[in-house]
């Protein structure tokens, strides 16, 4: 069994991300589960969605130290489900800040070096920028396709597969866009 916990904040399509994914494992003929939580996502707060799937799934909760990947869209929203992820897990983080509530009310200072904590700390770590791809995509709101499509270098489904799957589950005016997005995403280079 895999397990994939995508991790951002309202608005970034964390929830389209692990339908991408559902759907490409369910396409490939696996028992797939899939549980999301929104939080205060409509004032871009903790959205986040577990997948998990293989030849029987039994939860679609990740447990605590479990996770092979979590997919963050943003550097606190890593911090915040790094407990998921598994001693030999891959993270996978997007630089981009985005400032909770707290910090927008003067109550609290963004976290300072997150980026070079995690790569410090985890064992496989790859901090990305996505500025320059998503630019090129024509769109900031592809991050989240961007991020699926660096997840897609590490599992087993190959780049029709994903395709495929980005068009059962993006609406037809957004599909050139995404997947451009899938293909950039796929090509930046991980340190």
């Amino acid at each position: 069994m895999k397990s994939v916990i995508f991790a951002g904040v309202g608005g970034q399509g964390v929830i389209l991300a692990g339908k991408i994914l559902m759907q490409v494992a369910m396409n490939a003929g696996y028992d797939v589960k899939e549980s999301e939580v929104h939080g205060m996502a409509q004032r871009g707060g903790s959205v986040d969605c577990h997948v998990c799937f293989g030849e029987k799934v039994y939860s679609p909760l990740i447990e605590k130290g479990k996770a092979d990947y979590v997919i963050a869209l943003e550097l606190l929203e890593a911090m915040r489900k790094l407990e998921y992820l598994s001693t030999n897990g891959t993270l996978i983080v997007n630089n981009f800040k985005v400032n909770p509530a707290p910090v927008e009310a003067g109550l609290a200072k963004y976290p300072d070096d997150i980026e070079s904590w995690l790569c410090s700390n985890v064992g496989e770590c790859h901090v990305v920028d996505t500025a320059k791809v998503l630019k090129e995509a024509g769109s900031n709101k592809a991050v989240n396709i961007v991020m699926v499509g660096i997840l897609s270098n590490f599992l087993e489904f190959d780049q029709k597969a994903w395709e495929e799957a980005i068009r059962q589950s993006v609406k037809e005016k957004f599909l050139d866009m995404n997947i451009k997005a899938f293909h950039l995403g796929r090509e930046i280079p991980l340190s």
